[in-house]
């Protein structure tokens, strides 16, 4: 019994400290640490999922990735973060978590993060083009490493889109030049 009563007074202590610490960090501000953590989580057994799988299948991790797979999967990770963080198409993905508030750029949205605990934590994720390019990045390695040719043919779609957006905006300019 005494060891329990040890582990549940350590538990509490340990919650109590984290308390102190998420109230010294937020300042008063609604900020969801704790789905943050989840979030970080979700992430860690994906990743350890995949490996498992990978594992399983037999996949051998290569000695490095080449430079020509990197800068494509790079370009990719790029236009896949931002259309599924700001395309007016996948806006119904992060409508349970966000709110329209106009647009931010040619053909991109800007949305407001609403709720609070998961879904906050979970609307900051799906709007914030950098936060996730790391779920797509882990994405695309994956990919090379288990099923090079398909990911390759993706990532490739994505980089033109991307190198198309480029000269979209450069057409822009330039006609804005003229006129």
């Amino acid at each position: 019994m005494g060891a329990m009563t040890d582990f549940a007074d350590r538990a509490r202590d340990a919650a109590a400290l984290a308390g102190r610490e998420k109230a010294a960090y937020t300042g008063g501000e609604e900020r969801p640490l704790g789905s943050f953590v989840a979030i970080m989580g979700a992430y860690v057994a994906t990743v350890a999922t995949l490996s498992g799988v990978a594992r399983w299948r037999g996949v051998r991790l290569p000695e490095r990735l080449s430079w020509s797979d990197l800068a494509l999967a790079t370009v990719a990770t790029h236009k896949v973060a931002r259309l599924l963080s700001k395309d007016p198409v996948t806006s119904p993905l992060r409508a349970p978590f966000t709110r329209f508030a106009g647009t931010s750029g040619e053909a991109e949205l800007a949305e407001e993060v609403r709720g609070s605990g998961p879904r906050k934590a979970i609307g900051e994720l799906v709007t914030c083009p950098f936060c996730l390019g790391q779920w797509v990045t882990t994405a695309f390695v994956f990919g090379l490493v288990t099923a090079p040719r398909a990911t390759r043919l993706a990532a490739t779609v994505f980089a033109m889109h991307a190198g198309a957006d480029l000269l979209q905006f450069a057409y822009a300019k330039a006609q804005s030049m003229a006129d």
